[in-house]
């Protein structure tokens, strides 16, 4: 499966939340439209169709991204 740079997805998280919270408190159809194309772009990089899934599974593989290249060491 290819997975998204995390870069690429932690932008995307940030933009959808972002957006998603200043549409919740009263935004415009501008809002709203930027948030549908945001929302489009992150379900098609993480290969999913609804928002919540796609957060999810962008979650997912940042965590795993972190786990490889940070993984925690144990102080000897």
């Amino acid at each position: 499966m290819i997975v998204a740079h995390p870069s690429l997805l932690r932008e995307l998280v940030e933009r959808c939340e972002t957006l998603g919270r200043r549409l919740a408190s009263g935004g415009s159809a501008e809002i709203a439209r930027q948030l549908e194309d945001a929302t489009y772009t992150l379900c098609v990089v993480t290969g999913t169709r609804q928002l919540d899934t796609a957060l999810y599974v962008a979650r997912q593989q940042l965590a795993d991204a972190m786990t490889r290249h940070c993984p925690f060491t144990t102080a000897g």
